[in-house]
């Protein structure tokens, strides 16, 4: 699945998207394998309280199951202005 990150989480990791390979099920899980990849993404996830999460373009839950999606976003919430 395309993995996309956007504002600081882009930052943290350094890159703006990548192809996953995963056996997670759910959003959560996704975010666990990815925090034990290396720091960066320890540190880009660490406080997921801090992050919403879109499932092909439809903001969901960490708890959200990934079956059939093509495409996971993080990024932090948006203010207007």
């Amino acid at each position: 699945m395309q993995v996309m990150y956007f504002a600081w989480v882009r930052e943290r990791i350094g890159l703006p998207r990548e192809v996953v390979e995963t056996s997670a099920s759910t959003v959560a899980q996704l975010v666990d394998e990815l925090r034990a990849r290396e720091a960066r993404y320890e540190a880009a996830f660490e406080d997921v309280t801090a992050l919403r999460v879109a499932l092909d373009q439809e903001l969901a839950d960490f708890d959200a199951s990934l079956e059939g999606v093509q495409e996971v976003a993080f990024f932090p919430p948006m203010t207007g202005g």
